[in-house]
């Protein structure tokens, strides 16, 4: 019998119940300890598995390679022939270890060369940049952010949070005491809703709809640059004019200022068919773009996982804050002091405007992907959220910061919109416009209209009498009773 681990004759030989193989106790005592398990198959062995073997004590006989001298000699010889080779091959490893360790500290080195040198760039660039003026002489139209421009999550000017501040303030000690104007649509008008005028904007490649203070102009544009605004009281539109600056992803109104945001990352103010402003700070596709409440602030989000904030007065970018995924929307709250920015991953940020601080973030809901369409509620403790192919609105409570309700619309929708008094919540998709209702008395939501008018986008007319939704076919569509 031979051990099944050193080869040799046992002297205490044992013999294992899981595999049946013969071992040296001393050996097997020694591997269970160490594994716990069986060396021929790898069953879990303990000690009480081991069965001892009796045997007969037998002298071992002198291997005949001993006997002598030369048979001595010869042994040595082969073992240190073995021992030399083993320690050749050694210093031969030795060698192509340090060799690769060589070249790998040489490619770290070069690695750390090139980063700092380019960090070294990057912070000579953003110096230059800081310090650049550049401003047109045509039409006296500024292309750039002004003296000393503020970039990468700098601090706001003093004057700035103050105006933060005072508006604020004016807006939100009025918000609860508010009542319903007398002249407001009710849900019993709302129902009885239909088309009652379209327009043909030719802006086949149109998908958003802004509405300016008075409810009565409506700002759309087109891929190609083209920018128009509708007249609800003339039925047509009174402007129409290209840009030059890429397509047109998404529009607001600043006071009586039309402002878009394009494709190739310039955000454009105009007044009147004429550029007042151009800003170009975004790397890559400016996705959407929000007025502040005080109407001298702006904000825009792009795919380059940035928001940025600007000041209209002075036509300077103030900063430009970065998150960790691409940015598809963004709105302000009614009070101006919270920004909301719509991710391409779902979830929705909440930025407190005058840190410039991430205040919270609202995850996506289940299977939900990038955000479509946000707008704050006018009562300032809700949030409306819609999501690329999702066929329901989400509305967040900010005060508990949770999910207060989840409307169906039946359609995939692409636009929101939250009616001054926030009782009415229109939405907008392939499938038609839906309008949901919140009565406060009852703390219940019911659907007064669901019109079967194909949309990209939807926003109320003055009073909430009537609603102009821009439809798939790049005509506007006012629906009134």
């Amino acid at each position: 019998m031979l051990c099944a681990i050193s080869g040799e004759a046992p002297e205490q030989p044992v013999a294992s119940r899981k595999s049946g193989n013969v071992f040296e106790r001393r050996l097997i005592e020694a591997y269970i300890s160490e594994n716990g398990t069986d060396p021929v198959n790898g069953e879990e062995l303990t000690a009480d598995d081991l069965i001892d073997l009796k045997q007969s004590r037998l002298v071992k006989p002198r291997p005949p390679q001993l006997t002598s001298i030369p048979a001595l000699l010869s042994t040595f010889q082969t073992e240190w022939d073995a021992l030399i080779l083993e320690t050749f091959q050694l210093k031969q490893q030795l060698a192509e270890t340090r060799q690769e360790l060589s070249t790998a500290l040489y490619y770290n080195d070069s690695a750390q060369r090139v980063i700092a040198r380019l960090q070294k760039e990057r912070d000579e660039a953003r110096d230059a940049l800081s310090r650049v003026t550049v401003t047109s002489a045509s039409n006296g139209v500024s292309h750039a952010n002004g003296d000393a421009m503020q970039v990468d999550g700098q601090g706001l000017p003093d004057e700035v949070i103050a105006k933060l501040d005072d508006t604020q303030q004016k807006l939100s000690a009025t918000r609860r005491k508010r009542p319903v104007p007398e002249d407001w649509a009710t849900g019993e008008t709302i129902a009885a809703y239909d088309v009652k005028s379209t327009a043909d904007t030719q802006f086949t490649g149109a998908r958003s709809l802004a509405v300016d203070r008075t409810g009565d102009f409506f700002l759309c544009g087109d891929s190609d640059g083209t920018v128009g605004i509708y007249d609800l009281t003339q039925g047509a539109f009174t402007t129409r004019s290209n840009l030059g600056a890429g397509g047109i992803t998404h529009g607001a109104w600043a006071n009586d200022r039309a402002v878009v945001a394009t494709s190739n990352g310039a955000i454009v103010v105009t007044q009147e068919g004429a550029v007042q402003a151009k800003f170009q700070q975004h790397a890559g596709a400016a996705t959407a773009v929000a007025a502040h409440p005080s109407g001298d602030l702006l904000a825009s989000v792009g795919v380059d996982k940035s928001y940025v904030l600007y000041d209209l007065h002075t036509s300077k970018v103030l900063t430009q804050i970065f998150s960790d995924s691409a940015l598809t929307t963004v709105t302000f709250h009614p009070d101006g002091h919270l920004l909301a920015a719509g991710a391409a991953d779902g979830s929705i940020k909440l930025y407190d405007v005058k840190t410039s601080q991430l205040a919270h973030t609202f995850p996506s809901p289940s299977g939900a992907t990038a955000v479509v369409a946000l707008d704050f509620s006018e009562n300032g403790t809700w949030l409306a959220s819609g999501y690329q192919g999702e066929t329901s609105v989400t509305v967040w409570d900010l005060r508990k910061l949770n999910a207060l309700k989840t409307l169906e619309m039946g359609t995939a929708v692409t636009g929101i919109a939250w009616d001054y008094t926030g009782q009415f919540l229109a939405a907008c998709g392939n499938g038609g416009v839906v309008v949901s209702q919140y009565t406060k008395a009852s703390k219940a939501w019911s659907e007064p209209l669901r019109k079967a008018t194909s949309a990209v986008d939807v926003t109320w007319g003055a009073r909430a009498t009537s609603l102009v939704a821009l439809t798939t076919d790049g005509a506007v569509a006012v629906l009134s009773a």
